[in-house]
């Protein structure tokens, strides 16, 4: 069984969570609170990923991280390397791919405060910084813990994003989705069912998290 795949996938999927649960949360108070006009506009664009095939993601990042992207060149001036191809590569393409999963449901949590709480939150004068540390985030712990959980599960399932982008480097972009498409081409049905065995309990038991979460804590 290819272990390397499944460390890969797991690495990708926790540093994509910790990346997006940063990312999300401020995106997803100021998506929640602020008013300014074409908000729908940037919403949408905001949730464009969830829409669009991953090969069309993966088509334009490679476009935009590839040597003649802005993003590549200012890379390579930087590092003197490429971003395609690499760990790093993988987790930027990873987290615009999943970017919806992570700021909806804290958007949805933000929206079921009470508004009393902002209310007292302003009287008491704490500054916009503050109630979102101090009030917003607190009481909303469900909702971005739900947001993780479906970025972890969306992260370990993603497949034609992640191969346009870092192709199938073992050790390094080669994930578990790439290792069972890899091992079914080569007709290898035993090791490309051990590796799909072992998404079933991971994606069961985060399923039964999220379904915790919804319910309350409720059995």
């Amino acid at each position: 069984m290819d272990y390397l795949a499944l460390y890969v996938t797991l690495k990708l999927a926790v540093v994509t969570t910790v990346v997006l649960m940063v990312i999300a949360a401020p995106v997803a108070y100021f998506m929640t609170y602020a008013r300014f006009p074409g908000k729908s506009f940037l919403e949408a664009l905001l949730y464009l990923p969830m829409a669009l095939p991953p090969t069309v993601i993966g088509f334009y990042l490679i476009m935009l991280m590839g040597p003649k992207g802005w993003i590549g060149r200012v890379w390579e001036t930087l590092t003197g390397g490429s971003l395609l191809f690499t760990f790093l590569g993988i987790v930027v393409a990873s987290v615009v791919y999943s970017i919806p999963f992570a700021v909806q449901p804290m958007k949805a949590a933000f929206v079921k405060i009470d508004r009393r709480l902002l209310e007292a939150a302003c009287v008491l004068g704490l500054s916009k910084t503050s109630t979102f540390f101090r009030v917003i985030l607190p009481n909303s712990l469900a909702g971005i813990a739900a947001s993780a959980v479906l970025v972890f599960l969306h992260s370990i399932g993603a497949f034609g994003v992640l191969l346009m982008v870092g192709g199938s480097i073992p050790g390094e972009t080669k994930v578990a989705s790439i290792a069972i498409y890899e091992a079914v081409e080569m007709m290898d049905y035993r090791t490309a069912g051990v590796i799909a065995l072992c998404f079933i309990p991971i994606s069961y038991v985060f399923l039964l998290a999220i379904n915790k979460l919804n319910s309350g804590g409720r059995a």
